[in-house]
């Protein structure tokens, strides 16, 4: 039988196979009125697409918690009553054909009020139709404008915002919640040594820089039922300390392992292992696979079942990831945008029974 199509069960969820959607920003929801971060029909189709095409687990692009969160201002987000309503809607057409609906909570941070990718990414100032954003300090991502630097009161008002966010997400139907403590975003703007030079009970120590992930997996599980599972997604090294060339200070892989066994105290069920996204021009070996060591170190020193991401495209090189224990499940982004039913095809060259809508099920046969 094939690895990769085994269920797995996390907490008392249990999951149909190991593809998995990553969260992908599809930037497309309205940025100003009261349909501001609302979830469109665009995202519908988009997500039921790929749950229809046999993915496991289906997680919704990063949702801010509050709008300074955002991303860009097309983000979605999850604050208020009409964005709750929308995902309802999502997450009972992913759920509809047989797939678990995930969603990840984000807060963007320093580098939220950002352009579109196709409208060039840069950070769109305050004056110009864009917001403040915050950090750990006043230190700005590469060429974006300066953030704020939080005052205790206002990331403890953040963390009460996840918690928020984890209600209205259980509400509208989702049967997993991720935290996005990766790629560059607030949480992982904390953690690392690059970004944090607080001198409060936020910054300095480790203790002190993992404060904020830590709190805000503990305002989510005091909400979010003990049945079901939470996520973190990491960023497992900023690519800093690796380099000889590079003499500034990072997260470093021995810093995720650590933080790993911390998030599974605190009732994290499965690391989400990503890497990068901290500085703009950090030098990145990208090829087929090349975080998975990540992830395995992390599943190894920690004993946390883990995701594995990036350039994963091959039926045969996610069922060997699984087969071989280097992850437990592998999330699929950019290759689900490529081929929506990529998990059906790659069960076909696996030998594993398909998961086609009974619809489809007529005309495409036993031999699809």
């Amino acid at each position: 039988m094939s690895a990769l199509f085994e269920p797995i069960t996390l907490r008392e969820l249990t999951v149909p196979n190991r593809v998995w959607m990553a969260p992908m920003c599809m930037y497309s929801a309205a940025t100003e009125g009261p349909e501001t971060g609302v979830a469109t029909d665009f995202h519908l189709a988009h997500l039921a697409a790929r749950a229809a095409g046999g993915t496991g687990l289906v997680i919704m692009e990063a949702t801010a918690v509050a709008p300074e969160g955002r991303i860009s201002p097309a983000d979605l987000g999850l604050w208020n009553e009409r964005q709750q309503q929308a995902l309802s809607r999502v997450t009972a057409a992913i759920s509809s054909h047989g797939a678990v609906p995930a969603i990840q909570l984000a807060h963007a941070g320093r580098k939220a009020s950002s352009r579109r990718p196709w409208e060039g990414g840069a950070g769109i100032p305050a004056t110009d139709g864009g917001w403040q954003t915050v950090g750990p300090t006043d230190a700005a991502f590469g060429d974006h404008p300066e953030p704020d630097a939080l005052t205790v009161q206002e990331i403890q008002r953040i963390v009460r915002a996840f918690g928020a966010a984890a209600e209205r997400a259980l509400a509208a139907g989702f049967k997993a919640v991720e935290v996005h403590g990766a790629h560059g975003y607030l949480i992982h703007s904390f953690l690392s040594p690059h970004t944090n030079h607080r001198t409060d009970e936020y910054g300095g120590s480790w203790e002190n820089r993992t404060r904020f992930a830590l709190e805000v997996v503990a305002a989510i599980r005091a909400v979010w039922p003990a049945e079901l599972p939470v996520f973190f997604r990491t960023s497992a090294t900023d690519w800093l300390t690796e380099n000889t060339e590079d003499a500034r200070d990072g997260w470093t892989a021995e810093d995720t392992v650590r933080l790993a066994k911390e998030l599974q105290q605190a009732g994290v069920d499965l690391l989400d292992v990503s890497t990068g996204g901290l500085v703009p021009d950090a030098r990145i070996p990208v090829g087929p696979g090349f975080q998975v060591p990540f992830a395995s170190a992390v599943r190894e020193g920690a004993g946390l079942p883990v995701g594995t991401v990036g350039m994963i495209t091959e039926p045969a090189q996610a069922e060997a990831i699984v087969a071989e224990g280097r992850a437990d499940v592998v999330l699929l982004g950019r290759e689900l945008l490529r081929t929506p039913y990529w998990a059906n095809l790659a069960a076909r060259e696996l030998g594993a029974e398909r998961r086609w809508p009974t619809q489809y099920g007529y005309a495409v046969g036993s031999n699809a």
